[in-house]
């Protein structure tokens, strides 16, 4: 008996030895031969052992046997489907396999016409023992992206459409015929018709022609094109939008709750045109006070699968660049019928409160109404009349202002955080040519509003997402998620910031673990290291996204929150609105499976659309700088690579890279749980958060690119 299991164990291992021979040369023909010596295999009996063991390989058909004592790896035995990731930092590219199974690392060499983000077919090599699972694309089942962004070169016979080398390895090659008008040097959008591994370019059509390099509406639209982001409205969805009439008649208003006397205004950035939401307040006759959140009824005038409603859905965000807001629904909806404009009567969605002097809300409705806003504010003339307490409507904004400054307390006692980073803008002219940089500070003109459109928020999912009784089943609803910190992360960061002699809680109740960053963020405010800490922190957090399954938000510390009060450029916020009408009307729950497709949609437009607007403004910050060559600024490394380090200007918040190459005579090592790169000679560490000078040393649009030198 143990001599066969023996001769079993032996006939294993060299079907092991085999198999890995194999995984080494997965495409090559081997005959017994070389095996043989490969294995350094002399006796007999050792060649019956492996003549034992390619049986055996081939029977469970990890082998195939091409010609008598030939033989190669099957490579069709094992096949996975997923996705393409390429992961930035390691520059490595992995499939998601769509079963949720181990990634698989795919070569650049093994990519054949498959991109980053593509679903694939993926052949996988036999494991080799200590290494990842590696395969190769053998099939493109679903593109993720067609259409690219690029500047023309036009030939005599044939052109190209120069591709960033981001977004595509290969320029695409356009037939003289399908250039659209396209001139040489223009940048135009390409869609890709034919594509296989025996072409090395892709073959494509001009779809659209943006314009010249350099034109500031070509340039923006190219963004907007980049991310996959449309950049005009199609004119049939147009044209159904100006068929719409506000309808405020005296049938519509009997069935709302009728508010146009009560005293309402707006708050809203000084260059809006779409005014989602509005405030009333006023005094009960039992010492409360009365206070309405009013959001735009979009639901009332989009019905549910109109042309409308699916373009919105396409969109599902406005977005908001530099120059310019897209807007998710038609200019005659956003900016005229549902916009929330002065003196003007309009249909609304409204959360009433009643609270008392602390803020303690002691009942609330939730109705549709119709209100006549008093006044248009711009937060630079509510917080005026918040800091000299003077002007039209200046009582009424001291007491709004004086309630949301008690919540925004008890909403940080209970656990929220604090992240208030600052924003970048540009005063641009009529050209969108930048003139300068400012920061967008939140003051408590923006905290005040803020404030009561969180607690619409919290009001709204916890109506439909807490159940009444014990055992109630909730009813299947849009919320706005917020999940706990990542574990690994939050550790990380506990262990880096030691060397700063802070702490922080990683483990115990969210409200305690809350509360010690809170203190951190605190304690490093006004030191050198206060930008490092403060990204390291956002770092470590989860996203929000919007899910049918209620995680709560952790960030704002609610247990229930959804996002209900812009329907004018959110579409998460009309689905919100439909499914509340429904409840409210005692309508049964929607499907969860379909309404969370909804909700992951959404979550991935947003994502596009922050892409977009942070794309918009690192071009303005090269265009910005392209004045500036040779101008020297102190900044902070804000960004750590095996390629660079990336500055960020203190001056006027710009950032740009100094290549590894030119640090110096020595070879920089990425030492990546520190944050920094570490000369191997020398031992000059670079470090995030490091103060550092440098000089603007080239600007490239096309790239978005700003050099810089570091000055010693």
């Amino acid at each position: 008996m143990k001599n066969k299991n023996k001769r079993t164990s032996n006939r294993a291992s060299m079907a092991s030895a085999v198999a890995s021979i194999f995984a080494e040369v997965p495409t090559k023909t081997l005959n017994c031969k070389q095996l043989a010596h490969a294995l350094g295999l002399r006796s007999e009996p050792q060649r019956r052992a492996l003549d034992a063991a390619l049986t055996d390989l081939c029977d469970q058909g990890a082998l195939l046997m091409v010609a008598p004592g030939k033989y190669r790896m099957n490579l069709r035995q094992n096949h996975v489907t997923g996705t393409l990731d390429r992961q930035t930092v390691a520059k490595k590219t992995y499939l998601v396999p769509d079963d949720g199974g181990e990634l698989v690392f795919v070569a650049e060499r093994s990519m054949g016409c498959a991109l980053n983000g593509d679903r694939v077919r993926v052949l996988l090599y036999p494991r080799r023992k200590g290494h990842e699972p590696e395969g190769e694309v053998v099939e493109v089942i679903e593109r993720a992206k067609t259409e690219f962004v690029g500047v023309l070169d036009v030939k005599n016979s044939f052109a190209f459409l120069n591709v960033d080398r981001k977004q595509l390895v290969h320029d695409i090659f356009i037939p003289l015929d399908k250039l659209k008008g396209g001139k040489n040097g223009q940048k135009c959008v390409a869609r890709i018709v034919e594509w296989d591994d025996k072409s090395k370019n892709p073959i494509g059509e001009v779809v659209d022609v943006l314009g010249y390099v350099g034109d500031n509406n070509t340039e923006m639209h190219a963004i907007l094109a980049e991310f996959g982001l449309p950049y005009k409205y199609p004119e049939d969805v147009e044209a159904a939008a100006d068929k719409i009439d506000a309808g405020i008649t005296p049938t519509e208003i009997k069935k709302r709750i009728d508010m146009r006397s009560v005293c309402t205004f707006t708050i809203d950035p000084r260059d809006a045109k779409d005014f989602d939401d509005a405030l009333s307040i006023r005094a009960t006759d039992d010492g409360l006070w009365e206070i309405g959140v009013h959001i735009a009824d979009v639901t009332h005038y989009v019905t549910e699968g109109s042309i409308i409603d699916k373009e919105a859905y396409r969109r599902a965000t406005s977005v908001y660049l530099v120059d310019r807001t897209v807007p998710m629904l038609p200019e005659h909806l956003c900016n005229g019928i549902c916009s929330l404009r002065p003196n003007e009567e309009k249909l609304a969605y409204s959360v009433i409160f009643r609270m008392d002097d602390f803020a303690d809300v002691k009942d609330y409705t939730i109705a549709r109404t119709v209100i006549k806003s008093d006044r248009r504010f711009t937060y630079e003339e509510a917080q005026e009349r918040i800091e000299t307490g003077e002007g039209d409507f200046a009582e009424e904004l001291l007491k709004l202002n004086e309630l949301a400054k008690i919540l925004r307390t008890q909403r940080f006692a209970k656990g929220a955080i604090a992240f208030e980073r600052v924003e970048t803008r540009f005063d641009i002219d009529e050209n969108g040519k930048p003139l300068s940089v400012y920061f967008k500070e939140a003051k408590d003109a923006n905290k005040l509003v803020e404030e009561f459109m969180l607690l619409a928020n919290k009001t709204v999912a916890t109506h439909i997402g807490k159940p009444k009784k014990r055992g109630e089943e909730p009813k299947t609803f849009v919320y706005r998620v917020h999940d706990v910190p990542n574990p690994d992360k939050l550790a990380n960061l506990a262990e880096f910031i030691k060397r700063f002699g802070y702490k922080v809680k990683t483990t115990g109740r969210n409200a305690e673990v809350s509360a010690s960053i809170n203190h951190l963020l605190d304690e490093v405010e006004g030191k050198k290291e206060q930008n490092l800490i403060e990204t390291l922190a956002i770092r470590s957090m989860a996203k929000a996204i919007y899910s049918t399954d209620n995680c709560g938000h952790y960030g704002l510390a609610f247990n229930y929150y959804t996002h209900f009060t812009s329907p004018i450029r959110r579409y998460p916020d009309m689905m919100v609105h439909r499914l509340l009408t429904r409840y409210l009307d005692g309508g049964k729950s929607v499907d969860a499976v379909t309404w969370e497709t909804y909700c992951k949609h959404s979550s991935d437009m947003e994502q596009l659309a922050a892409n977009a607007e942070r794309a918009s403004i690192k071009y303005k910050q090269v265009e910005f700088m392209a004045e500036r060559i040779g101008q020297v600024y102190d900044g902070v490394i804000s960004g750590v690579t095996d390629w660079g380090i990336y500055v960020e200007l203190n001056e006027n918040k710009c950032e740009g890279m100094i290549s590894v190459r030119d640090l110096g005579r020595d070879y920089y090592m990425f030492d990546e749980k520190n944050y920094c790169i570490v000369g191997r000679n020398s031992g000059k560490k670079f470090q995030l958060g490091d103060a550092v000078t440098v000089k603007i040393a080239h600007t490239d649009l096309l790239k978005k690119q700003l050099d810089l030198q570091l000055i010693n």
